[in-house]
């Protein structure tokens, strides 16, 4: 029972950790990219880090086992190879496969209580015995109480089998439960890794169409300058303005520069937690575009994480293991019956040995056990109450994180069309300010402005386009259907 406790406490733990896990949205930020010149007063939003903390190292999730060897040239690497890569090399699940594994054990040790035990033993001895130490007078003729030395061969099987135990039938109950939710457990890590790897997966396409856009912003800021170069070796502008332009094109480039180097870790974090060659060389084949999701409603999408979500199952079946676990102490109170048999051969050698056997049946009635029993009940009671007050919590939580999903996800969605119109009306902005500034009617101070919040504008509806993916697949975990339906999610269909 004390070996079934441990694993209660432990798969308890291992469901903690899992439910963190599952609400992690991105690892944080490392920093900002470097701010072009100008006075925009629209700052460029922060973009999720590859950069990891302390606490997100230690992610198991974030975690892969190596596999492989790195091929050469580039590898196309899809949303889905990604998934399916991390449902066999993911650190967090591998480990939790070895959670079944001992929650296993552990039930078989909790049917110990019920299944048969066999023993064999095979023996020959020379002895010499004193009559005396055994009570037994020393016969008439015998001037000495030893007797002796004869052969003793005996080769014996002996059979216990527990006929009725009410402790260990809840024992064995409880341990059953402890490997239910065990399962289940790894069902919702399943969840938690495809959750993970698709979110790692959107955060290396958003810093790939980041560098897109700097890209873009270079060449515009290299046009712009030979422009200034030109019109100031006609006299036309003065050398600040080409000074102006210089400037801001050293300050993309130093974007440029940022970003680049932010994906290739956002690539590193991906490969190690889908077990790739972190020397692999590979390529996002998938760009995950803005789609929108069909309506749900909150009430059905509760029902159906209430439904489906596996943690909350693990924790039901958690809060049967302890009820199991309180009845089991409490039925050491009650009587046991158990059957033994012993049967073999016996004699001064395997030749002349004669078969004996022995048959008993017994009832085992406790009587007093010094308060030990009672510690037992008070234990059990203490962790059943954790583990209701814990799956009380679980279900408020799981209502917690649908609705967050739905703010998110219309949030995110009214992000994107608003982005999507803020890039247009920047693009418009910048082609109105070099008309003006060719013709000499405006410095190029209105064309850095106008060329920086191209610049935000464009960082603004890739972060929103980000945002508005990783809320519809965070919707499929709350959901518990991230491992069925994650795709689904993220192509904008339920």
């Amino acid at each position: 029972m004390d070996r079934h406790r441990r694993i209660v406490v432990v798969t308890s733990a291992l469901l903690f950790v899992l439910a963190i896990a599952a609400t992690v949205r991105g690892q944080g930020t490392a920093g900002q990219p470097p701010q072009v010149a100008g006075t925009s007063a629209q700052p460029v939003p922060a973009r999720p880090s590859s950069g990891l903390n302390l606490a997100a190292a230690q992610n198991p999730f974030l975690g892969g086992v190596r596999t492989g060897q790195p091929t050469p040239g580039v590898m196309p690497l899809s949303l889905g190879d990604a998934i399916a890569r991390g449902l066999k090399q993911n650190l967090g699940l591998l480990l939790g496969e070895q959670g079944i594994q001992a929650a296993s054990g552990s039930r078989w040790a909790a049917l110990g209580g019920l299944l048969p035990t066999v023993n064999g033993r095979l023996g020959e001895s020379r002895q010499v015995i004193n009559l005396e130490a055994f009570g037994i007078p020393v016969p008439a003729g015998l001037n000495s109480p030893l007797v002796g030395p004869f052969n003793v061969f005996d080769v014996r099987l002996s059979v216990s089998q527990t006929v009725f135990a009410y402790s260990a039938i809840q024992t064995a109950r409880a341990g059953a439960e402890t490997l239910t939710a065990a399962k289940f457990t790894y069902k919702d890590a399943r969840d938690t890794v495809v959750f993970t790897i698709a979110n790692l997966y959107l955060q290396a396409v958003m810093g790939a169409s980041q560098i897109e856009a700097a890209q873009a912003q270079v060449k515009t800021s290299e046009a712009l300058y030979t422009r200034a170069v030109n019109m100031k070796e006609s006299g036309v502008i003065p050398a600040i303005e080409v000074l102006r332009a210089q400037v801001q094109l050293r300050a993309q480039q130093q974007r440029l520069i940022f970003l680049q180097n932010e994906f290739e870790k956002q690539k590193l974090v991906l490969a190690r937690a889908t077990g790739l060659p972190l020397e692999q060389q590979f390529d996002l084949t998938d760009k995950v575009p803005y789609a929108a999701l069909e309506p749900m409603s909150l009430d059905a999408a509760l029902a159906l994480a209430y439904q489906t979500r596996s943690d909350l199952k693990a924790a039901q079946a958690l809060v049967r293991a302890a009820e199991d676990t309180k009845r089991a102490a409490q039925g050491e109170r009650l009587p046991s019956i158990g059957v033994n048999a012993d049967i073999g051969k016996i004699g001064p050698s395997a030749d002349t040995s004669l078969k004996t056997y022995t048959l008993a049946a017994g009832v085992r009635v406790p009587i007093l056990q010094a308060g030990s029993t009672r510690a037992r009940v008070l234990q059990a009671e203490a962790s059943l109450q954790q583990q209701r007050a814990q799956l009380e919590d679980l279900r408020t939580r799981i209502d917690f994180e649908v609705r967050s999903a739905f703010l998110d996800l219309k949030a995110a969605d009214d992000r994107v069309k608003v982005a999507q119109t803020a890039v247009e009306l920047a693009d418009q902005q910048l082609t109105q300010a070099q008309d003006r500034f060719a013709a000499g009617v405006a410095s190029n101070i209105e064309v850095v402005q106008a060329q920086e919040a191209v610049a935000t504008a464009s960082d603004n509806y890739i972060s929103s386009l980000y945002a508005h993916n990783v809320a519809k697949i965070s919707l499929a975990r709350a959901l518990g259907v991230a491992e069925a339906d994650g795709g689904r999610f993220l192509g904008g269909r339920k």
